[in-house]
């Protein structure tokens, strides 16, 4: 048993981030500034797009796309509930009405053989979520897209660095991606966002509409030859990202590949040292995913076999000072859904014996092997004790 906890995640932060960091302080722009510009066009050329927005958040990101792409009341968005409740949250806010698609009960990702069944007249677009950093099928969903006229708001908070048949998430002539720079994600500012896109007037949108719906922004109006003038265009909201939070993003940019090979590394000695014990099982590659993110590691708990339940589980391994996640609680069962919309258990079943099976390990660059092999040692001594 060991004597410290090992939390459910914690970021990887050193001498790069603290240089970038003072580097913005010292600056003496701390708002929407040189870092942040400089972060989009990186994050750009790196994911392989024409435009990258910086945000404040992945849900500001997902809620300015499906705005900027004239999604509104009266409108349908079909998205999964096997996904945290921004996906779903901003469609309503746009004033249009979320539809849900089970999942796939072996990837945990949207069945796309069943979107097709619930496109209406009313639908206008279509938010497929890359859950736990495992690709959607894309080519399926983009070609319903170009049949029905419809938008796609790719969910990508979990899949920078994923690649779907070669190419990365964010790398689509068509629709936009959203990403989650959030404290737990794989490159993170403690809070913030991306949205990626080819199309010049969804990204001419997005920049007007996080800034109030200004024609310019703070660096436009008071750096050295700017003007005070400005006009609302729109009635926008304050989402832009800022040169502290982007600091931080161009030094996380710059460790992806050294925070992933960690990452691949500590997954790596997870599927050998998690085989072996019944009653476990992990998430299954969708096809076309050809670089996995590794965001989450995500195994399910088959009680007739492992001898506790999910919940029981998660409770053994707190006595083992060992932290996890629960990724996600399906969000038609949340009481907010339930009452306006009418859902009820039983109305998407993959979804909902997904979540009462699985279970998110730790998995982040600052932990070591010996890390992972405590917690499969935990997990194989709470079931012999069962």
């Amino acid at each position: 048993m060991r004597e410290t906890f090992l939390p459910y995640c914690l970021p990887d932060m050193g001498h790069t981030e603290i240089e970038h960091v003072v580097s913005a302080v010292q600056s003496g722009w701390l708002a929407k500034g040189p870092m942040t510009f400089d972060f989009e066009e990186k994050f750009a050329e790196y994911v392989g797009a024409k435009h990258a927005i910086g945000m404040n958040s992945c849900t500001a990101a997902l809620h300015v796309a499906l705005e900027a792409a004239g999604i509104g009341s009266g409108d349908e968005v079909i998205t999964t509930p096997m996904t945290f409740a921004a996906s779903a949250n901003t469609i309503i806010k746009t004033g249009a009405t979320p539809v849900f698609v089970d999942i796939d009960p072996e990837t945990g990702l949207i069945d796309p053989d069943l979107i097709e069944g619930k496109i209406t007249p009313r639908t206008k677009a279509i938010v497929p979520v890359h859950y736990a950093g495992n690709a959607c099928d894309l080519d399926k969903i983009y070609s319903l897209a170009d049949k029905y006229g419809l938008y796609i708001s790719e969910d990508a908070a979990h899949s920078l660095y994923t690649r779907y048949n070669g190419r990365l998430i964010g790398n689509h002539p068509k629709g936009s991606a959203s990403f989650s720079f959030y404290a737990t994600k794989n490159i993170c500012t403690g809070e913030g966002g991306m949205l990626v896109t080819d199309d010049d007037e969804i990204a001419r949108r997005a920049r007007i509409l996080i800034t109030h719906g200004m024609s310019k922004n703070a660096w436009n109006r008071y750096t050295n030859g700017g003007s005070w003038r400005y006009d609302i265009e729109e009635f926008g909201y304050k989402y832009n990202m800022f040169d502290l939070q982007a600091s931080l993003g161009l030094a996380q940019l710059s460790r992806l590949d050294e925070l992933q090979a960690k990452r691949e590394q500590l997954s790596a000695a997870y599927d050998k040292a998690l085989k072996t014990i019944p009653g476990i099982s992990t998430q299954r590659l969708s096809p076309g995913t050809t670089t996995h993110s590794l965001h989450l590691y995500i195994i399910k708990v088959d009680q007739k076999d492992f001898g506790l339940s999910r919940d029981d589980t998660i409770e053994k391994l707190k006595e083992y000072n060992i932290g996890t996640s629960v990724h996600f609680l399906p969000v038609h069962l949340m009481s907010a859904y339930r009452n306006k919309y009418g859902y009820k258990p039983g109305d998407f079943p993959n979804a909902e014996d997904w979540a009462d099976k699985i279970i998110s390990l730790p998995l982040y660059p600052r932990m070591s092997e010996d890390d992972v092999e405590y917690v499969a040692e935990s997990l194989r001594e709470i079931q012999k004790g069962f």
